[in-house]
């Protein structure tokens, strides 16, 4: 069982650059795969990317490829997404989910654990 809270939204211009944290609870948050989803009012929980529990594999949707990072501190219980380049259409509330087996996955089913969200806006 682990409890996640990520922090670091807030209002940023087009082009500019946050970095979202998911801070875990549990001791074993080390062995868990993690991922980032987000989500806009009337529209579907859209994968954004994962990572594995030893931060040596990682997915991005293609909607952020090449802008959006994600890696991991185990030591310190947390994952990050750095989110470079931002447009508005990343505006939305963007969740960390975590996982207690295999590598990750994409598919907001797969994730039993989830943060209560943090807003990111882009202005144009």
């Amino acid at each position: 069982q682990v409890q996640l809270v990520e922090s670091g939204g807030g209002l940023v211009q087009a082009g500019g650059s946050l970095r979202l944290s998911c801070a875990a609870s549990g001791r074993t948050f080390s062995l868990y795969a993690a991922g980032w989803f987000r989500q806009v009012p009337g529209k579907e929980r859209e994968f954004i990317s994962a990572i594995s529990w030893s931060g040596d594999r990682t997915y991005f949707a293609e909607s952020v490829k090449g802008r959006f990072t994600i890696s991991r501190d185990n030591a310190k219980n947390t994952v990050y997404l750095q989110m470079n380049s931002l447009k508005s259409e990343d505006t939305a509330v963007y969740y960390c989910a975590a996982r207690s087996w295999g590598t990750a996955g994409t598919l907001q089913y797969e994730y039993p654990y989830w943060g209560q969200g943090t807003q990111v806006t882009v202005s144009s």
